[in-house]
C-alpha cells in the first residue's frame, strides 16, 4: 500500500529535479560572531602554546579592511602572503603576559579546518606560569557583537572567559 502511495511522489521529485534550474549554491552566513583562543602551558616543552580559531569568511574580512588587500585564506599561491598578513594581524590583535612580563609568541601558521581558520603560535621557553593575561581583540574591527572566548590551561587546570565586545582583557592565577 505505501508503495501505491509513495511511487507517484517519488516520480514527481524526479521529474521536479530534472526539470527545475539547478539553484546556484549560495553562501550562508552564520549569525555568530565568535573565536576562540586557546593558551596551554605545555610543561614538557616549557613553552605556551596558542591556538585562535576564527570563521574564515570574518577572518578574510577583518584582514581586508585592516590591510586593505585581497585576501584568500584557502588559495595555495596565496599562503606565503596571508601568513604575513596573519602573523601583523595577530601581532596587534593578541597580546598574552605572564605576570608583569610580555610574552613573545612565534606564529608558525594556519590552516583551514572545515569553515574555520586555525592559527598556531608558541612562546620561547619559560618557567611554569602562576598567571596569564590576555588581551585579544580579535575582529574587533569588523563586529561590535563580537564575542572572544578565551581558555588558558596550566597544569592540567582549564579557565575560560567569555570576552563580548568590546571588552578584550582577561587574566587568570593558577
Amino acid at each position: 500500500m505505501w508503495a501505491f502511495i509513495f511511487q507517484p511522489l517519488l516520480y514527481c521529485y524526479i521529474t521536479l529535479g530534472a526539470i527545475a534550474p539547478a539553484k546556484p549554491h549560495t553562501r550562508v552566513f552564520h549569525p555568530i560572531h565568535v573565536s576562540t583562543t586557546n593558551i596551554e602551558y605545555n610543561g614538557q616543552e616549557n613553552k605556551l602554546e596558542v591556538i585562535c580559531t576564527i570563521y574564515t569568511d570574518d577572518f578574510e574580512a577583518a584582514l581586508a579592511k585592516q590591510y586593505h588587500a585581497k585576501t584568500d585564506l584557502n588559495k595555495a599561491e596565496a599562503h606565503k602572503a596571508m601568513d604575513a598578513l596573519i602573523r601583523s594581524y595577530l601581532g596587534t590583535n593578541l597580546q598574552v603576559r605572564t605576570g608583569d612580563a610580555a610574552v613573545k609568541l612565534n606564529y608558525l601558521g594556519f590552516e583551514i579546518n572545515r569553515e574555520a581558520t586555525d592559527i598556531y603560535l608558541e612562546s620561547d621557553k619559560m618557567p611554569l606560569v602562576k598567571k596569564i593575561g590576555v588581551q585579544v581583540s580579535l575582529l574587533h574591527n569588523l563586529f561590535d557583537d563580537q564575542i572572544n572566548i578565551v581558555h588558558i590551561t596550566v597544569n592540567g587546570i582549564r579557565k575560560s572567559e567569555k570576552l563580548d565586545y568590546p571588552e578584550k582583557r582577561v587574566e587568570q592565577i593558577f
